[in-house]
């Protein structure tokens, strides 16, 4: 079992440190049917509290999600039976719109990437420190609210990395 934003891991970068309460699917390669990329496996219940079309066409069978910005795929079966796109996801996808000032970036507690990129060094820390804060209270549900089924603490952080590094 491992957890995705428990508090054993909150403060981290990652959240992939063994606890109790989410279990993480078995990790398998498959390749996106429109891209070609790698698939990262989700739970099916991201993939059930994601999805805005009828669940009579979920099989039950391991769900991978594209993180591929230029594929408008968003989640898809290994063997290519089932993909749901942009159109049939409740929430826009990070990383499918890594430039959009008004996406989340951190679905918990509603971060978006436009609120990162206006914080500066002191203000991006407390915006960090928040979520970390929010994951020690237990107020985490990344494997459900996040379309990528993990935390995201570490978008947040290669972000506010990247901007530092660019002066912004």
């Amino acid at each position: 079992m491992e957890a995705c934003c428990g508090q054993d891991s909150a403060g981290r970068d990652t959240c992939e440190l063994p606890s109790v309460g989410f279990e993480r699917p078995a990790r398998h390669k498959a390749l996106c049917p429109q891209c070609e990329g790698v698939g990262k496996p989700v739970s099916i219940l991201t993939v059930k509290s994601m999805l805005a079309v009828s669940l009579r066409s979920l099989s039950g069978r391991d769900y991978l999600f594209c993180p591929s910005e230029k594929c408008s795929v968003v989640y898809f079966t290994a063997d290519h039976s089932e993909a749901y796109g942009l159109s049939d996801v409740r929430e826009r996808v990070y990383q499918k719109e890594p430039e959009a000032d008004d996406v989340s970036i951190c679905y918990c507690f509603r971060h978006t990437v436009g609120e990162v990129r206006a914080a500066r060094d002191e203000a991006r820390q407390l915006l960090l420190q928040d979520i970390r804060d929010g994951i020690q209270r237990g107020q985490c549900a990344c494997d459900v609210r996040n379309p990528q089924g993990s935390c995201c603490l570490g978008n947040v952080v290669v972000l506010g990395r990247a901007l530092a590094s660019a002066g912004a």
